[in-house]
């Protein structure tokens, strides 16, 4: 294992060619060199509850090896061959991280957020074509299943539901209860559904053959199953189907778009994976022994990477810490002392957590185990940063990585100097650079240092493409050096001349002022400085002449007290240029987050839309009424739809061309409805 601290290490590790590393050919391979090192040691901890954290369910490496044969047979006796799709509808449970295992030895797994509704899961598995489903048991507080249920008939390539109860790893009282409400909403929502709980699906196993009734559609249903009723019944001690699995073999689709736009599946292979996993390992002394926290939810690449393949491809043990992870209140609630219960290590989280865990006196917990905390998904305040680490004495590593290149690309070094606000130097192996491109993204030359320019990826964890090809346009630079396209990451940056990155704002979210294109992080860097702001996101408010606007969102701290006049003036006196100034300043309770944590920044830019758009319709005669709802759309972007109550004697007509005029001002696509 390496000790990273400068580039020169990076380059060190280099020299040594990369196929005489002896990598794994898969991630199954990696799990089982892992268990070999890990053996009976412990590898996977799992509480239902952030109040319940003393008393976990817990795997050792042999075991968890053993539930993943399982998994996998399982699947495989379901019909899943390499190139069918096993998707996944869970909270953070241990079966998670089984069928994520499982299907990646048998097939391919496509993780999906929970929290999606129910017209995007079912967008998404249509796409991929899923075969197979793991989702949640009726439960009580969630609606998943309901989500579900709602969806399954929508999509045609699916013939089999395996269901996980959480019911499981509760006791007593609550158990009671929970499975009480969860069989009555069990039995109503699956009224229609043929239920089959089977100790075993088929003969496949058996004498190779398939079971006619399993492949078989029952009346248009899907077998709806029992996972954990059925699973135990396979072999843990192999793999029953014998593939051989190559490293070029998709491991996984994953649904991303970041806070841009709508989802697109992104393809992973085995390698891209197993190197991401291998090429982080590098920077962090992980084995036998250590312990890591997992809190980020598990449809996430981080689950994949951070919280899988490199902890267990090493021997290291995983902490998994309730179904909603961070988002449990008795995690945060407690987690010092959940610290030192399992003496944990690390931990990664977002920038909002660490806010959080600022709320959350040490007090006689102790803490003196964890060595590093990772933070990705946005830039953290450096205020934010200085207090974390000054209060609690653990070193934060802040990273930077996307779905395209399997979660990882680029970490500060842990044995050496930690630049704060930078993500650090680029992975071994891994290329990186920043390049200035035309307005079609078309390559123009690389950056010079401190120069700020696109940041572009290239190595053995770049994806090799989304699942639907034409979604590909976007995502390849070419600098025309003959030894293949570089991965645009749609981020900004620059490198200074010690190696190390530093992101500058989002290429796609630059807020257009007039001529001039004002980086959003431009007007929040100031803003962080304030003692009371917590977080701060700045985006563009429609503006009929100059195009936009530059508005901020403000999240205060906890306890903390500031108006909104005070911090305009605030951002106003500390803008690099009058441009950059801001318009206005919005404190709300709370900003927006995608589910890994990340401000959604598509959120606050709807609600400007929606903002003036009724303002400007609002102010027409003959209009007693006005609603406007902005979204995604998956042409133009966003779309704003406007429903307009005409006042009495109002000429509709009239009105439709003045509404037409006003709005078409802006460039954004709306659909306008009169009643």
């Amino acid at each position: 294992m390496s000790r990273i601290s400068t580039l020169a290490d990076i380059e060190t590790i280099e020299k040594v060619p990369l196929d005489e590393y002896d990598l794994p050919s898969s991630t199954y391979e990696m799990l089982q060199r892992g268990a070999a090192i890990g053996g009976d040691g412990l590898a996977l901890s799992f509480f239902m509850q952030g109040a319940g954290y003393e008393k976990p369910v817990e795997l050792t490496h042999r075991e968890l090896l053993g539930r993943i044969n399982q998994t996998a047979n399982m699947f495989y006796d379901l019909g899943v061959g390499p190139r069918d799709v096993v998707s996944m509808v869970l909270p953070n449970l241990p079966q998670a991280f089984l069928t994520i295992w499982g299907a990646e030895a048998t097939g391919i797994v496509n993780p999906i957020n929970p929290l999606l509704e129910s017209a995007q899961i079912v967008e998404i598995m249509r796409a991929a074509g899923t075969k197979v489903l793991v989702t949640m048991a009726p439960f009580p507080k969630t609606d998943i299943w309901e989500k579900v249920d709602l969806v399954r008939r929508e999509v045609p390539t699916l013939q089999t539901i395996l269901q996980v109860d959480p019911c499981q790893f509760l006791t007593g009282f609550k158990k009671l209860m929970a499975c009480v409400v969860s069989r009555r909403g069990g039995d109503r929502q699956a009224k229609d559904a043929t239920l089959l709980r089977r100790k075993r699906v088929g003969t496949r196993l058996l004498d190779g053959e398939s079971d006619p009734a399993l492949l078989a559609r029952l009346s248009g249903e899907q077998e709806i199953l029992d996972f954990d009723e059925m699973v135990g019944d396979y072999p843990s001690d192999r793999l029953v189907s014998k593939r051989v699995i190559k490293p070029s073999d998709i491991a996984s689709y994953f649904h991303t778009g970041g806070t841009t736009g709508a989802p697109k599946i992104a393809e992973h292979t085995h390698m891209n994976e197993v190197f991401d996993a291998w090429a982080a390992s590098q920077n962090i002394t992980i084995g036998p022994g250590k312990v890591m926290f997992c809190g980020l939810p598990l449809f996430h690449v981080n689950a994949v990477v951070v919280t899988g393949l490199i902890p267990w491809g090493n021997g290291a043990a995983v902490v998994l810490g309730t179904p909603r992870g961070y988002r449990d209140e008795g995690v945060i609630k407690n987690f010092w002392k959940i610290v030192e219960r399992y003496r944990l290590n690390f931990f990664s989280g977002v920038p909002a957590l660490f806010s959080a865990l600022m709320d959350v006196p040490t007090g006689g917990s102790d803490i003196s185990s964890l060595e590093f905390a990772l933070c990705g998904a946005a830039p953290m305040p450096v205020d934010l940063f200085r207090r974390f680490e000054e209060r609690t004495n653990v070193a934060i590593l802040e990273g930077y990585g996307l779905t395209e290149a399997a979660c990882i690309s680029s970490v500060n070094p842990p044995y050496g100097e930690r630049r704060v606000g930078s993500i650090g130097f680029r992975l071994p192996h891994q290329e990186m650079k920043t390049v200035l491109v035309d307005e079609e993204c078309n390559y123009q030359r690389d950056c010079g240092p401190e120069e700020i320019g696109l940041v572009v990826v290239r190595g053995p964890n770049v994806f090799p493409g989304y699942l639907e090809s034409a979604q590909d346009y976007e995502a390849w630079i070419d600098d025309g050096d003959g030894k293949g396209s570089w991965l645009s990451t749609g981020d900004l940056g620059r490198v200074d001349s010690n190696g190390y990155f530093w992101l500058t704002g989002r290429q796609k979210e630059l807020i257009l002022r007039g001529g001039h294109n004002i980086d959003p992080l431009l007007i929040e860097a100031p803003l962080h400085s304030h003692p009371a702001v917590a977080l701060a996101a700045a985006v563009g408010r429609p503006h009929p002449r100059i195009g936009e606007q530059p508005v901020v969102y403000v999240q205060l701290k906890s306890g903390a007290s500031a108006s909104e006049k005070d911090l305009l003036a605030f951002a106003t006196q500390h803008a690099d240029e009058r441009a950059a100034a801001p318009k206005d300043i919005r404190i709300v309770g709370e900003l927006p987050q995608t589910a890994v944590g990340k401000v959604f920044k598509p959120q606050l830019t709807w609600w400007e839309v929606e903002s003036v758009f009724e303002r400007d319709v609002l102010a027409l005669e003959g209009v007693s009424k006005v609603t406007v709802k902005a979204g995604p759309h998956s042409t133009h972007g966003t779309i704003a739809q406007v429903e307009v109550e005409a006042g009495p004697g109002a000429d509709r007509s009239a009105l439709t061309t003045q509404i037409g005029e006003v709005l078409g001002r802006y460039a954004i696509h709306y659909e306008v409805h009169i009643a």
